[in-house]
């Protein structure tokens, strides 16, 4: 492995996934025209205001999404919420939670952004901070990663209650490609991927947490 390349072999071998990204657009709304008046000349003149239409209010389209290409990075990604039902130890909150976690690894590959992905990690948790400190290596001085992003199909739970959880993972990836300031690659992108991990959860004070990660070979 050369040294270019060496710097990122841990995230470049993840799991992985495509993560769709939807755009909401708001409607206008349209005003109500004039009331008439009544007699003479004003009864003329409230017909004449009377036939122009009211101003309609100016929508306000959301910012729209729009993935990384060689021209640029991504913008305005959507930023990974915890769902509730992540937030209860159960079966169905691990399952919710990993489904979340990889989420916030998609949103780290797409903006540079670690912070979530780290939050959710417990600090033991060697792979997940490989992960992370991959991602942050690809965006350094100027770069920024085009696709990368994640997809989790399949998730299945082993919960127990008293002690460490355990969850299987589908992880698709979209192809990675590391984008320099003028658009050029930095290296070969990486192929797309449908791999399997394996993660043990623990839940806390804080929640539910990933403490430990790894690839299913």
């Amino acid at each position: 492995m050369t040294s270019r390349t060496s710097a990122f072999a841990q995230w470049r071998y993840s799991a992985a996934a495509v993560f769709a990204a939807s755009v909401l657009v708001l409607s206008a709304c349209n005003g109500g025209g004039s009331p008439q008046g009544t007699g003479g000349a004003s009864e003329s003149a409230a017909a004449s205001a009377s036939a122009s239409p009211s101003p309609s209010a100016t929508p306000t389209p959301s910012a729209v999404y729009k993935p990384a290409d060689a021209k640029g990075k991504a913008q305005n990604v959507p930023v990974p919420v915890l769902p509730d039902a992540a937030k209860a130890e159960t079966k169905e909150g691990l399952e919710a939670f990993a489904k979340y976690w990889y989420a916030t690894l998609s949103y780290a590959y797409e903006t540079g952004d670690t912070s979530l992905v780290k939050n959710a990690s417990g600090p033991d948790c060697v792979f997940c901070s490989g992960l992370a400190g991959g991602v942050e290596s690809a965006w350094r001085d100027g770069r920024w990663i085009e696709g990368g992003t994640i997809e989790t199909p399949s998730i299945t739970v082993q919960y127990s209650p008293s002690s460490a959880s355990q969850a299987t993972i589908q992880v698709l990836q979209k192809q990675i490609g590391i984008r320099k300031p003028d658009g050029s690659l930095y290296q070969e992108p990486t192929k797309a991927t449908n791999t399997g991990s394996h993660a043990t959860a623990t839940y806390g004070a804080k929640g539910w947490i990933i403490s430990d990660l790894g690839l299913i070979r």
